[in-house]
């Protein structure tokens, strides 16, 4: 199979049903992709294939095939995205572990509403599920974001 990970072609010759997550973490060894439930409910290993937020965990490999896949390895390539900046300048992360998750969701979102309301992001965001509770500073990132685009 060709893949397209973070704008370089990759090819996979394995099981076309294992989970994009597992050829992300284990064979290109792309791990800042979390695997959090394994069914699709948690958002944690939400990346974007085209451009939209998909979870990799429910994902089989297949369906990435000739598609463009981000990590948030790929995101930015010092870190210095507005989202993973206004991460930082907010202090969003408690632990950090679904994070990245958040991250690749709020650039979706953003990528197709460069000013979302309130309802907007948390509409957006509510599959990405924050053990620790930062929606509150999610949303502020987020906020900073769009209205620095806007």
């Amino acid at each position: 199979m060709k893949l397209t990970i973070n704008g370089k072609p990759i090819e996979y010759t394995g099981d076309p049903q294992m989970p994009l997550l597992w050829v992300l973490r284990d064979e290109l060894n792309l791990t800042g992709t979390k695997y959090g439930c394994g069914i699709a409910q948690c958002g944690a290993c939400t990346v974007h294939v085209n451009g939209m937020a998909q979870r990799a965990c429910a994902l089989p490999v297949a369906a990435a095939e000739n598609q463009l896949v981000v990590t948030i390895e790929g995101l930015s390539v010092d870190g210095d995205h507005p989202l993973q900046t206004a991460w930082k300048d907010i202090q969003v992360p408690q632990c950090g572990f679904c994070q990245p998750g958040q991250i690749m969701q709020a650039a979706a979102l953003l990528a197709t509403n460069a000013g979302p309301t309130d309802a907007e992001i948390d509409t957006a965001m509510s599959g990405n599920i924050c053990r620790c509770g930062t929606y509150p500073r999610i949303r502020a990132a987020i906020k900073s974001v769009a209205g620095a685009s806007s």
